[in-house]
């Protein structure tokens, strides 16, 4: 289940998570979305 939420993020971040999404995007054969991977960020950073 998803929920919409506005957040504002540093330049520096939103930067840091823009490379991540390409990085991915180039060893993948699909899209990969900016939600998708700010998600997967929060969920590793919360892991540990």
């Amino acid at each position: 289940m998803s929920k919409r939420v506005t957040i504002m993020l540093d330049i520096d971040l939103d930067k840091k998570i823009r490379q991540l999404q390409a990085k991915l995007i180039q060893n993948t054969s699909s899209s990969v979305s900016f939600s998708n991977v700010l998600n997967q960020v929060l969920r590793d950073s919360l892991k540990k």
